[in-house]
C-alpha cells in the first residue's frame, strides 16, 4: 500500500528505527517491529544503517521484513549521493521484487572522506528520478528551522518547493523542540503552495549527550523550557529519559490539537520509549 491512502483518510501515526549493528539484528529487529505493531502504526520507516549508514541490501530486507512478515506497511531510505543512476535502477528493481512502494528520498550526509558520485547533487534530482522509472510513493524531508546549508527561510522554501514540484507526496520534517517553529514552517509552506501532507517528526531525547549530539549534528534550537529540563535532570539517567517522553508528549498533544497530518516518532529502536509515548496519545490520535 502506498501510504498517500493513508495520509488521505486518517491522521497518520509512524515510526523511524534504524538497521542494529548486532550479529544478531534479525532476531532483534523482529522484536522491536512485534512491540511496535501493537500500538498499530501506520507504516515504519527504515533508514540505511545506524547514522545514516550501512548496508543498503539490509535496509530493504528488514522493510521487507516489516510488511509481509509482520504486516506493518514499511518506507525505505534512499539517500543519493554517493549513488550512481545505475545504482538507484537497481535498487528500484529490487524494492519493486520485494513488494515495497514507498522511499524516502534524501540527499544524504556529505562525507568528506567518501565524496559524492556527482549525480544526485540534490534530493530533488533523486526525487526526479526515481518518479521517471517507477510507480513509488516519495516521501521526504524538510526543515521547520531551515537547512542548515541554506543562506536564509527563504531560500530554504524555495528549494523545497523544488522538491516537492520534482515528485514528493509527503513531508516528513527534521526533529524540532519548539513547535512555533513548525507551526511558522507549515504557514510558509503554503504560502509557497506546498500543499502534500506534512507529518511532524518528534524524536523523545531521554539523555543528556542524545541532546549535544543533536544540537550539533542538526542545529536545532534548545527552548528555555527545554534547557530547564535538561538542567535539572541531565545527570540522572532515569529522571531524564521520563523527562524527555513528557516533553515529547506534550508536543504531540499540542501538534494534534493544532490540526497536524502525521507523527513521525524518531525512536532510535526504543521501544520502552514508543510504548510509553503511544500509550499517553491513543485515545487522541481519533479525536
Amino acid at each position: 500500500m502506498k501510504v498517500a491512502d493513508i495520509f488521505r483518510s486518517k491522521r497518520v501515526i509512524s515510526f523511524e528505527i534504524y538497521p542494529p549493528k548486532r550479529v544478531d539484528s534479525e532476531s532483534e529487529i523482529n522484536c522491536i517491529a512485534e512491540n511496535l505493531k501493537k500500538f498499530s502504526p501506520d507504516f515504519i520507516s527504515v533508514t540505511c544503517g545506524a547514522g545514516g549508514k550501512g548496508d543498503g541490501n539490509k535496509t530493504i530486507e528488514i522493510a521487507s521484513a516489516i510488511k509481509h512478515v509482520h504486516g506493518i506497511e514499511s518506507v525505505v531510505h534512499l539517500p543519493g549521493a554517493n549513488l550512481a543512476k545505475r545504482d538507484v535502477l537497481g535498487i528500484l528493481g529490487e524494492l519493486r521484487d520485494h513488494g515495497i512502494e514507498n522511499i524516502m528520498a534524501l540527499r544524504g550526509d556529505i562525507d568528506p572522506g567518501n565524496p559524492p558520485k556527482g549525480e544526485f547533487r540534490y534530493a530533488s534530482e533523486l526525487i526526479s528520478f526515481i518518479k521517471g522509472n517507477g510507480d513509488f510513493n516519495i516521501l521526504a524531508g524538510c526543515y521547520p528551522e531551515g537547512h542548515v546549508e541554506s543562506a536564509s527561510i527563504i531560500e530554504d522554501i524555495r528549494n523545497l518547493k523544488i522538491k516537492v514540484d520534482a515528485g514528493v507526496d509527503q513531508l516528513v520534517t527534521q526533529l524540532f523542540f519548539d513547535n512555533e517553529y513548525f507551526y511558522s514552517f507549515r504557514e510558509r509552506a503554503a504560502i509557497a503552495g506546498i500543499n502534500v501532507p506534512i507529518a511532524a517528526g518528534i524524536m523523545p531525547v531521554v539523555n543528556k549527550k542524545q541532546v549535544e549530539r543533536i544540537v550539533r549534528l542538526c542545529g536545532v534550537s534548545l527552548p528555555k523550557k527545554y534547557l530547564s529540563i535538561l538542567d535539572r535532570y541531565g545527570d540522572n539517567p532515569v529522571a531524564m529519559r521520563d523527562a524527555g517522553i513528557a516533553y515529547a508528549v506534550d508536543q504531540i498533544v499540542d501538534l494534534i490539537a493544532h490540526g497536524v497530518d502525521g507523527i513521525h516518532l524518531y525512536i532510535l529502536n526504543n521501544t520502552y520509549v514508543a510504548s510509553r509515548i503511544c500509550e499517553a496519545i491513543d485515545s487522541l490520535l481519533a479525536a
